[in-house]
């Protein structure tokens, strides 16, 4: 296909195709799911790991912070591999927006917009790609469709899983288990 783009000289009039939409899909949802996974990874594994996770957790007020860690950490992980997978993509993705909307409303946002300064771009963009994805599903080079699974599931309803979903799981979890420490 490129070369004959290159033939006619102008680009003004390619529209991509299902291939190249599906790959471009691809693209996204490996660097997205494999980014949230390697976040879970390293709660398990880097740093001060569970404990020491659960400990900060505790200290912004995410209580238990033992099991907000461990759920947070294999959430990121199963999340991202579904999302990389392209498996349950719509779970998936609302998934990764409840986490996004999770850590950036305890740990970012009162640090203004911008990644520079702690702030919630990240968190923002995170649930952004999460929101389009599941809106516009996984593509052929994904496990839902070499399975056939969730039909459907894409446009309008995926967009409302992951957005509708994704916000009201987090709102959730904020209202039961969030209780930020008393301002000094």
């Amino acid at each position: 296909m490129l070369t004959s783009i290159l033939a006619q000289g102008s680009t003004t009039d390619f529209v991509a195709g299902a291939d190249e939409v599906s790959l471009g899909i691809l693209v996204l949802r490996v660097a997205a799911g494999l980014t949230m996974a390697a976040h879970g990874h390293a709660k398990f594994f880097k740093g001060g790991r569970i404990a020491g996770t659960g400990r900060w957790f505790d200290s912004m007020g995410m209580r238990p912070g033992r099991v907000h860690a461990l759920l947070a950490a294999s959430t990121e992980v199963g999340a991202g591999l579904l999302l990389a997978l392209g498996l349950f993509t719509p779970l998936a993705c609302l998934a990764f927006v409840a986490l996004m909307v999770v850590a950036g409303y305890t740990v970012h946002f009162n640090n203004g917009f911008f990644s520079v300064n702690n702030g919630y771009e990240l968190n923002f963009l995170f649930s952004v790609v999460a929101i389009g994805i599941a809106t516009v599903g996984a593509g052929k080079y994904s496990l839902d469709y070499q399975f056939g699974l969730i039909e459907n599931f894409d446009g309008v309803v995926g967009l409302l899983i992951a957005a509708v979903g994704g916000v009201g799981a987090a709102i959730g979890q904020l209202a039961l288990f969030y209780r930020p420490p008393a301002a000094d």
